[in-house]
């Protein structure tokens, strides 16, 4: 890990380290480790994940909107860091030597009890909800005149289809983007420290952008393993989604000095 630098204008105790390709190595392979010593949480919190996506495309399906869950499950990575703070301090407690059990580990989801995960959440929540708003926009632009509706996936095939999910890639990657380079550091950090969730967005921001190459390779990695574990019915995702919640929580530690 290179050596620390301070950051003009914030604290020393949150200016983020530099990081390298080694610290995401170091930091999945702690991350597996983490997995294999109590998988029990990991598959908990997977399962949860999985059985919402499952509920999800039945749900959709039955309503004969099918096709909305494409946008959804896209955004799908956005919520996934949620679905990573009980791991997050399964990897604190170990790291610390303290004992787990369910209650620390699930009460952990309410945060250090201010409130700061809390509106952290909210601002999440909102961004996802805006991002599908956009997806509608995006659906009207291209498919208003085409006479398919929400009914059949088929739609995605034609010639406006094609185009919509083009476009509307290149929207939800923005999105996507941007809610990493908020929360990637910020939530393990609200779950670490008592801060507010301002500073820790901040901070986060500033990890990413001080580590742009670094920190867009592990953008790319959580993308690319949580789009591929949904493609098996979401089934691969209980192995994934533990192992990268684990690990994001030894990458905050390489990137903010304890």
């Amino acid at each position: 890990m290179a050596e620390e630098t301070l950051v003009p204008g914030m604290p020393p105790s949150v200016a983020p380290r530099a990081l390298s390709a080694d610290d995401l190595k170091q930091a999945l392979s702690a991350g597996l480790a983490d997995f294999r010593a109590n998988p029990a949480y990991g598959l908990f919190f997977a399962l949860v994940y999985v059985l919402g996506g499952l509920g999800l495309w039945f749900g959709l399906g039955a309503s004969g909107q099918p096709v909305w869950f494409v946008p959804i499950a896209a955004g799908f990575p956005l919520l996934a860091p949620f679905a990573a703070v009980g791991l997050y301090e399964v990897s604190r407690r170990r790291e610390a030597g303290e004992g787990l059990s369910w209650g620390p580990v699930l009460g952990a989801l309410r945060g250090r009890g201010d409130g700061q995960l809390a509106l952290m959440a909210v601002t999440v929540l909102l961004i996802f909800g805006f991002w599908i708003i956009l997806a509608r926009g995006v659906f009207a632009l291209f498919m208003a005149r085409s006479g398919i509706g929400f009914e059949s996936l088929a739609l995605l095939w034609s010639a406006g289809g094609v185009s919509m999910l083009l476009i509307g890639s290149i929207i939800g990657g923005l999105v996507a983007l941007f809610l990493f380079s908020i929360t990637v550091i910020s939530l393990p950090m609200l779950l670490d420290r008592e801060v507010d969730f301002v500073t820790a967005m901040i901070t986060s921001v500033e990890t990413v952008r001080r580590n742009a190459k670094v920190m867009l390779s592990w953008a790319a990695i959580i993308a690319g393993l949580l789009i591929a574990a949904m493609i098996p019915a979401f089934l691969g995702l209980f192995i994934v989604l533990p192992v990268l919640g684990h690990a994001t929580w030894h990458l905050y530690r390489r990137a903010i000095p304890a």
